[in-house]
């Protein structure tokens, strides 16, 4: 059997916690990019970090290309059939707050929930992300035509604190999270815009 003495197994525990990051939830923080030297290096890849929001599930359902949210982790076409409407709150007779409370609600069996928040709704097809790259992400977010007409600190301020896009981290019974915090994506959001809000390659 390995005996290990105590001053030595503390000794390969510093050495060994050197190497790890610090994350909340599967998120980088934002001191963990410090060592970068390049601003753009920098801003470019705490954007990369933001993605890991961006793009997970949770909250790419509600960001289609098309007029159709999707559900769960597989991203299945939503049950019972929907579409997005003019207004991304859905179809006359059909709309969003049919089904969709202002806030997550149980089943009885207790195995799982319908979500809810007020309001519910799609994000606006200008602001599609399923399918579309980080890069294409990053320049889309910066662009007022497409972004809701929002500035940068508008943007830092609608991710940082907005409700709905709040609700990813408080999905309700039988749902994964995004990664992270709402808090520590909107630090790393104003981090990438104070580092110039430079996108990613590719």
């Amino acid at each position: 059997m390995w005996k290990v003495s105590t001053v030595a197994l503390i000794a390969i525990l510093s050495a060994a916690s050197s190497g790890w990051s610090e994350e909340v939830n599967g998120l980088r923080t934002v001191d963990e990019f410090d060592g970068f030297a390049d601003e753009t290096a920098r801003s470019q890849a705490l954007f990369e970090e933001m993605a890991k929001v961006i793009q997970h599930p949770r909250c790419l359902n509600c960001h289609p290309a098309d007029n159709t949210p999707r559900q769960g982790m597989e991203m299945r076409i939503h049950e019972p059939p929907v579409v997005r409407g003019d207004s991304g709150f859905g179809a006359p007779g059909m709309r969003c707050n049919t089904c969709h409370g202002s806030e997550n609600v149980d089943y009885v069996s207790g195995d799982g929930s319908i979500p809810g928040h007020s309001p519910w709704m799609l994000a606006p097809i200008e602001q599609a992300w399923i399918g579309k790259t980080v890069a294409e992400i990053c320049a889309q977010l910066k662009d007022p035509e497409r972004n809701g007409g929002r500035t940068l600190a508008e943007l830092h301020e609608h991710n940082a604190h907005d409700g709905l896009v709040g609700w990813g981290w408080t999905p309700g019974e039988g749902r994964e999270s995004a990664p992270g915090t709402q808090e520590l994506f909107g630090e790393l959001t104003n981090a990438w815009i104070e580092a110039g809000a430079a996108c990613p390659e590719g």
